[in-house]
């Protein structure tokens, strides 16, 4: 089986998400349950880097920024995200979705996949909750699923 760093992200946060705990700390359970699943055992390792990375990048990231503010995407930043995908990710920042804080953390995560591959928007919807996921503590359950129906609908949002 030849699947990305990103693919197996998709079947850790798919696999675990739903349990009412955060993903299980046992490393060598899930790395057992990806490589009986076929992954290689590079990529998984290159996952749970990029899960380290995404914990760092919430450490990280304590400067405040104003909501008013225009982010303008860095050469390379703007070359791995699709057009569509950039759309996506300034719909979900002025939709409330995320914070510029949240923002920074999944544009970190996407320029750490560590492919040249363009990320669509349907990539960037798990790169999205993978990061909501695992910054859930500063938001409610019922935030979290409404942004994960919004991530994941066929269509905008209607917001009242």
């Amino acid at each position: 089986m030849k699947e990305g760093v990103i693919d197996v992200l998709m079947y850790i946060f798919s696999s675990y998400a739903d349990q009412d705990e955060n993903l299980p700390e046992d490393r060598d359970g899930i790395d057992t349950d990806l490589r009986a699943a076929g992954f290689e055992p590079i990529e998984i390792d290159k996952a749970f880097e990029w899960l380290d990375g995404l914990a760092e990048d919430e450490d990280d990231l304590g400067g405040s920024q104003s909501s008013s503010a225009t982010r303008i995407l860095a050469a390379e930043e703007s070359a791995r995200l699709s057009y569509s995908a950039q759309g996506f990710l300034m719909f979900l920042e002025q939709s409330g979705v995320l914070t510029p804080k949240l923002r920074e953390m999944v544009i970190n995560r996407v320029m750490a996949l560590e492919s040249d591959s363009e990320v669509d928007t349907e990539e960037l919807k798990w790169v999205v909750m993978m990061v909501l996921f695992n910054s859930a503590d500063e938001q409610d359950e019922n935030a979290l699923m409404h942004y994960e129906d919004i991530v994941f609908a066929d269509q905008p949002a209607i917001f009242h």
